[in-house]
């Protein structure tokens, strides 16, 4: 498949010192990182990743699971890995980002300069769920108790009938993940949460020290679970200082 269908680059920069390749929340899309394209500087090559069900991949099917999901995305993501590179997920997509640095690596490719992981529980806490069984109606309630880029949506039917087939399946792959990560990883790895978020506790997201052979650290910001939309500007800068030479 080529990058251009699962990869899109707002403002391309082919030549940049770094790669970084963002994951979005169950059900999410590119949107949710695109203002980052005005807050990172030149150096920075930002890859946003549109998973199957949303935007243009509305018909384009999903993987049976989370592997599958990741083995899709490390095929595609590949021939990019020819500098360095970085990984930011949030929510489910944390542990696609961990899952996929994991499958990079073992695939023999440059290792990630640096994993983030927002807003999610390590694995050893995954709690695993029923979300996706839920009917349209309760799914709705759930996604409004969250917030995020798709609450919005909801209240239009004709969006609503767009937006919840992504969401049903991504819950499906993410509820039904086996989280037993097969190795560690090389390279530091960065936890982030809002200090508001009900869906985990410190404890759990400081949990991914265990999954690093490098340096560990956590940043909490003010907010729920979509924390870093309230505040993409202090979120980027903690990407900066973990992985740029120059500021």
């Amino acid at each position: 498949m080529p990058a251009q269908h699962w990869l899109r680059r707002p403002r391309p920069r082919p030549d940049a010192e770094l790669r970084l390749l963002c994951l979005p929340h169950a059900g999410g899309s590119p949107g949710l990182f695109r203002s980052w394209s005005s807050l990172l500087p030149a150096q920075v090559d930002l890859l946003l990743a549109c998973p199957p069900g949303r935007e243009d991949r509305l018909d384009d099917p999903e993987p049976a699971d989370l592997a599958g999901l990741v083995g899709e995305l490390a095929g595609v993501l590949a021939p990019l890995l020819d500098r360095p590179w970085a990984v930011f997920g949030h929510s489910m997509g944390a542990a696609v980002a961990h899952e996929l640095a994991l499958e990079v690596v073992r695939q023999g490719h440059r290792a990630p300069v640096h994993l983030f992981v927002s807003a999610r529980e390590a694995p050893q806490h995954h709690r695993g769920g029923a979300v996706h069984r839920l009917d349209d109606d309760a799914l709705c309630a759930e996604l409004l108790r969250l917030g995020g880029s798709n609450a919005a949506a909801l209240a239009i039917p004709e969006l609503r009938e767009l937006v919840l087939p992504a969401v049903r399946a991504d819950y499906r792959l993410i509820e039904n993940y086996p989280a037993t990560p097969s190795g560690l990883l090389p390279c530091p790895v960065t936890a982030l949460i809002g200090r508001e978020d009900g869906e985990l506790t410190e404890r759990e997201a400081a949990g991914w020290a265990r999954w690093t052979r490098a340096e560990f650290d956590l940043e909490a910001f003010p907010g729920g679970h979509f924390y870093l939309t309230e505040q993409p500007e202090r979120v980027v800068a903690v990407i900066r200082r973990r992985c740029l030479t120059r500021h």
